[in-house]
């Protein structure tokens, strides 16, 4: 048997009548790409080099195919595959810890909290492995995360495989509907690549590059 990750962390389901707004994560609430920070900080420098020289052929893949899932998957077979969850989580709480200070972009923070401020359900969803993100969301207040869940073993390490499709394009679309219903209303989002267009799309209110702090 293999756990095919969480669909969605709620800590709760929100109230009826309770704005949601959707934010990415990677680029928009943060000034550079979690994932690949954490792998190359988890790794090491030499480890990264060796990591990323037996990566080539994907590399050279993703520019015939432009698959982003793909390479993103080789990369955790690369670096992730037979970690522990629990070795796992501690080291994404631990890269979090690190990096927060200047990671996170001042306007977007005081975005977040200004919807806080005023009620909303705030939900992070991002294409990033929602494991890794987890320590940010905790940090953030995050009423809700939708990420690329990992799938593990019977002996709870990563097989290098995902649960489901990347969390970007559509599949943004799919998740916040599987999670709130499909006449879900979406207050407002925000994102930073045609990633989340889709998801901007059905949004009150949508900022795309709205944050540069």
């Amino acid at each position: 048997m293999s756990d095919m990750g969480s669909p969605a962390l709620i800590h709760q389901p929100p109230h009826k009548d309770q704005p949601i707004v959707a934010f990415d994560f990677d680029g928009t609430l943060t000034v550079r790409d979690s994932f690949t920070g954490f792998l190359r900080w988890r790794a090491g420098g030499r480890g990264w080099l060796k990591g990323l020289a037996r990566l080539t052929p994907d590399v050279a893949a993703y520019v015939g195919d432009r698959d982003r899932g793909r390479l993103k998957a080789a990369s955790v077979r690369e670096f992730l595959k037979g970690v522990p969850r629990g070795q796992l989580e501690a080291d994404a709480e631990a890269f979090a810890g690190q990096v927060w200070p200047g990671f996170i972009r001042h306007d977007a923070l005081a975005c977040w909290n200004d919807w806080g401020r005023r009620g909303a359900f705030r939900v992070i969803v991002t294409a990033s492995p929602d494991i890794t993100v987890s320590p940010f969301a905790r940090r953030l207040g995050a009423e809700a995360l939708l990420g690329t869940p990992l799938v593990f073993d019977s002996g709870d390490r990563v097989t290098g495989a995902f649960a489901g499709p990347n969390c970007r394009g559509e599949e943004k679309v799919r998740r916040l509907r599987a999670a709130f219903g499909d006449d879900m209303p979406l207050a407002a989002a925000y994102g930073d690549t045609t990633g989340d267009t889709e998801m901007l799309a059905m949004a009150d209110e949508a900022g795309f590059r709205r944050f540069k702090g």
